[in-house]
C-alpha cells in the first residue's frame, strides 16, 4: 500500500509564510505527477500547484508569485512554500500523487488526509 502524509499546516497572520510537506511511503516504484489541492469551507476542492516527474510546474493564478512547489525524488517528498499568505488562502490542503507501485506498470491515484491552513487578517 501507499500512504501520503502531509505536515506543516497551522495558523499564520496575513503576510506570513508556511511550508507544507507531503511524504509518500510504501511499495513505491516511481511517482509521476504530484499536486497540492485545497478546499475552503463551502467550496469545491481546487488545484493549487503541480509538479511533474521531470520538474515541470503549474500554478493556479491565485497563487502565482507567492507559492513555490518542489519535490525531492530521493525522499519521495513534495513541498509547498507559501509566502505572502492571504485570508483567502485559508483551507484544508491536500497532497495528491500518481504512484506506480512495485510490480505494477500503471499509476494509481493517492490522496493524503489533509492539513489545515488558517490565515488570519
Amino acid at each position: 500500500q501507499v500512504q501520503l502524509v502531509e505536515s506543516g499546516g497551522g495558523l499564520v497572520q496575513a503576510g506570513g509564510s508556511l511550508r507544507l510537506s507531503c511524504a509518500a511511503s510504501g511499495s513505491i516504484s516511481s511517482i509521476n505527477t504530484m499536486d497540492w489541492f485545497r478546499q475552503a469551507p463551502g467550496k469545491q476542492r481546487e488545484l493549487v500547484a503541480q509538479v511533474t516527474g521531470i520538474g515541470t510546474t503549474y500554478y493556479a493564478d491565485s497563487v502565482k508569485g507567492r507559492f513555490t512547489i518542489s519535490r525531492d525524488n530521493a525522499k519521495n517528498t513534495m513541498y509547498l512554500q507559501m509566502n505572502s499568505l492571504k485570508p483567502e488562502d485559508t483551507a484544508v490542503y491536500y497532497c495528491h500523487a500518481l504512484v506506480v507501485r512495485t510490480s505494477q506498470t500503471s499509476s494509481s491515484s493517492y490522496w493524503g488526509q489533509g492539513t489545515r491552513v488558517t490565515v488570519s487578517s
